[in-house]
């Protein structure tokens, strides 16, 4: 079985202590490659080193975070444009999107930031990876804009079966992750409304971890456990759904 880890977050400093073993533990249970999304320039660095100790099998993105989008946000974002332009091997303009959970203090900058990040991708012919909490509308008054320019992946779906049909009709995967295994989640049923084709598998690890293991430190190796969850609830084979989400995420990102 082989699968890929498209959104996980292990350069984060709770795997400072055994980033060696979390690597070899999703090797030994079929992942074939991890992508890190980026958050910004203060962490940029970490999530670069930590990759270039496994080259061929971790793969960066380039991105400003929404919850990270301050003042700042367009010096920020010169630094993007900057790592874009100065490395031809980056997967994807991620982790860029709209968080309304935490603050909405900033949300004109953040739809801003969002729409400049998209118009980045778009320039480059990269996809995205889109960060959608408690702002689905908003996310999807800007994804509309760039419909036929913007592809990619709505990472950890939070939006509803009618949300996810457009969005996979604008050539966006969904994203999915340990939600899928909590109860009350709703996120079985938008999988089987959107089928196994629009998929792609994620941890976002350190977080969501899913079920028995949620409430501590998510890790790649999970991603069995939700593909296996998901494979039951589709009525397909573990093997087949390891290969047709495997299949979607190198079709969305292509430089893998």
């Amino acid at each position: 079985m082989q699968l890929i880890d498209t959104h996980t977050h292990i350069y984060h400093e709770d795997f400072d202590e055994d980033f060696d073993e979390v690597v070899q533990r999703a090797k030994d249970t079929g992942v074939e490659a991890i992508l890190f999304p980026d958050i910004d320039s203060r962490t940029r660095d970490s999530m670069k080193q930590k990759a270039a100790l496994y080259p061929g099998f971790i793969y960066t993105m380039r991105g400003l975070h929404p919850s990270d989008v301050k003042e700042n946000f367009k010096e920020e974002l010169d630094l993007v444009e900057k790592e874009l332009n100065s490395h031809n091997d980056v997967v994807a303009v991620g982790e860029i999107g709209i968080d309304l959970y935490w603050d909405q203090t900033y949300i004109k900058e953040q739809k801003e930031a969002f729409a400049m990040q998209l118009e980045m991708a778009a320039q480059r012919n990269l996809p995205v990876s889109i960060h959608q909490r408690n702002s689905m509308p908003e996310v999807m008054d800007i994804i509309r804009i760039y419909k036929g320019r913007a592809r990619g992946v709505l990472h950890c779906f939070s939006g509803n079966v009618a949300e996810a049909k457009e969005a996979i009709d604008m050539g966006f995967m969904l994203g999915i992750g340990g939600v899928l295994t909590f109860k009350n989640s709703g996120v079985i049923d938008i999988a089987q409304h959107s089928g196994i084709q629009n998929l792609v598998l994620e941890t976002d690890a350190p977080y969501l971890a899913p079920t028995p293991h949620r409430g501590r430190r998510n890790e790649p190796a999970y991603l069995e456990l939700i593909c296996d969850f998901l494979a039951n609830v589709m009525g397909e084979s573990p093997e087949d759904t390891a290969a047709i989400t495997t299949a979607n995420a190198k079709r969305v990102f292509q430089n893998i």
